[in-house]
């Protein structure tokens, strides 16, 4: 499994700032969860919400080099439920290809955006999981 986070985008009237991409390597199946930040507290608290309570632990989670996912909590929380936690290479992004073409992919969504503001876009977000 992989992950990774886009952002900043415009803060929602929710609160929302980024997205966390969830992405199975095997089934390519994605999910992409609205956050208000980038904390390792947040980024293990959805994962486990999202991920790990409806599908699952994963046997291997792969991520950038952020400071989130190589902090102390979430390299507990990997350890914990029996993850092995890899990273990408310093500099060479293009080793996580997946969870970076689908962010693309949001990007280029126009329905994100459809709003003057861009304050609803954590709204729209699950329409681009099909892409």
């Amino acid at each position: 499994m992989a992950l990774d986070i886009l952002g900043p985008l415009p803060v929602t009237t929710k609160g929302n700032r980024y997205v966390l991409v969830l992405m199975d390597n095997f089934t390519k199946w994605p999910e992409a969860i609205p956050i208000p930040d980038q904390e390792a507290s947040t980024v293990a608290e959805e994962l486990v919400r999202a991920w790990i309570s409806r599908y699952g632990v994963p046997m291997i989670l792969h991520s950038d080099q952020g400071t989130n996912f190589n902090s102390a909590l979430f390299t507990e929380l990997c350890k914990l439920v029996g993850i092995l936690k890899t990273r990408t290479t310093a500099l060479h992004p293009e080793s996580d290809g997946m969870v970076e073409r689908f962010i693309r992919g949001i990007l280029n969504h126009p329905s994100l955006f459809v709003s003057k503001n861009q304050t609803g876009w954590d709204t729209h977000l699950p329409l681009s999981l099909g892409l």
